[in-house]
């Protein structure tokens, strides 16, 4: 089995999470995502890391050793975003 690639592991989390963001970095062996989705509204980051898990299913086993993950509603991202942003005041 071929290891997979960041737009693999992209997709594998796109078919089982509904994202407004999502980007995956990697080498196919060690991922690094950052995925924004309304089900993470409510949710602690223990949560949300089970949730996107699932959604890889039995890959998280088999084909993706090492996933770093940030994940985000979509308030937070906004928030992020705007922080980020040239001139932003900051807190």
């Amino acid at each position: 089995m071929s290891e997979p690639t960041a737009a693999d592991v992209q997709r594998f989390i796109a078919q089982g999470l509904p994202c407004e963001h999502l980007e995956v970095e990697g080498d196919g062996r060690h991922f690094f995502a950052t995925i924004v989705s309304a089900e993470f509204d409510g949710s602690s980051r223990v949560a949300r890391h089970q949730r996107v898990y699932r959604a890889l299913g039995e890959r998280m086993r088999e084909e993706i050793h090492a996933l770093s993950m940030k994940t985000l509603t979509p308030a937070e991202w906004a928030l992020q975003a705007g922080a980020a942003a040239p001139g932003a005041p900051r807190a």
